[in-house]
């Protein structure tokens, strides 16, 4: 996520598997236990691994981020949309050192939908991070490979029981330099805009312990979405919260354009942005898979995976 740091103090949350729930698609309520969450926490573990070497746009750890990604896409069976699975883009970004311009890869799959083909869901994680600085690897754990992680989880469920609106899933590159992936989109999509029902945009969904919530970011500008998520309860010591997005949320308090959903926002298209507030290891070389605690992380994203369930029910009827 590309905001301003704070200090925060992180407050440990002891956790259960046997305590998640899910709702899902109106489905009965299932204990998380009875799901295999490994392929989840595995994708965070490999993506955030020093071997990625921080995944910054442009470098050989983000190449090997992108191969990555690419290849969960293929065993999934996730097709690629007819303009290809990779959209290169080359834009001017900014560093701590002034505008730099960047050559990055956004990264594509589509699940076509049964009851609204012609109408998208954008899902989208960002999947650079910053890189190495001064000789240390900045892994991003949650920043973003969590993110990246909860769309192949939805990916993965879409394939067993797919969607009502097709699915265009975005792996973006370049986030941190300036939303340069999600700008790139924006300005040439793969579908016409007008044909966008919502971007559901995934940015740090790992780190809930601050303070128990997966923040729900965009319906102050989209208040017809919100009565769609409302009701779904919370899952382990997780629940979803709404915010981040009014007048009075100001400065690094207000999240509408802190991440890819910024240029979908000026676009006009509908979004909403979920992910967790800040904590002391967002943009540090401590962001690591060890400080990531399981049992919150996978009811963080089940919370996700209902959310995309109930929105993709009561859109467009």
């Amino acid at each position: 996520m590309i905001r301003l740091s704070r200090a925060l103090i992180l407050t440990a949350v002891a956790l259960t598997l046997a305590s998640c729930e899910t709702v899902e698609n109106a489905a009965p309520q299932t204990p998380v236990a009875a799901v295999s969450h490994d392929q989840l926490l595995a994708d965070v573990r490999i993506l955030s691994a020093d071997d990625m070497e921080g995944r910054d746009t442009g470098a050989a750890g983000g190449e090997r981020a992108r191969a990555y990604i690419v290849s969960r896409l293929e065993a999934l069976g996730i097709a690629a949309p007819p303009v290809g699975r990779l959209q290169p883009w080359t834009l001017e970004g900014r560093t701590r050192q002034g505008p730099k311009t960047y050559n990055g890869i956004n990264i594509l799959g589509l699940v076509e939908g049964t009851r609204v083909p012609d109408r998208y869901i954008v899902v989208t994680a960002h999947y650079d991070h910053v890189g190495i600085s001064e000789g240390q690897i900045y892994n991003g754990a949650d920043d973003n490979a969590s993110g990246v992680a909860t769309m192949l989880e939805i990916a993965t469920r879409l394939k067993a029981a797919p969607p009502e609106h097709s699915v265009i899933f975005v792996a973006f590159d370049g986030e941190e330099h300036g939303l340069l992936g999600a700008k790139h989109f924006v300005q040439a999509p793969p579908v016409p805009l007008s044909s966008i029902a919502l971007n559901l945009n995934f940015d740090m969904t790992a780190r809930a312990e601050t303070d128990g919530k997966l923040w729900v970011t965009g319906t102050y500008q989209n208040p017809t979405l919100r009565p769609m998520l409302e009701p779904i309860p919370a899952n382990g010591a997780v629940s979803l919260a709404f915010g981040k997005d009014t007048p009075q949320d100001t400065g690094e308090n207000n999240w509408v354009e802190a991440s890819d959903q910024g240029p979908f926002f000026r676009a006009g298209v509908p979004f909403l942005y979920l992910g967790v507030d800040y904590h002391p290891d967002y943009h540090r070389p401590s962001d690591d898979f060890e400080r990531i605690t399981p049992a919150v992380f996978i009811s963080a994203t089940e919370l996700a995976a209902s959310a995309f369930r109930s929105l993709d029910r009561s859109l467009d009827r």
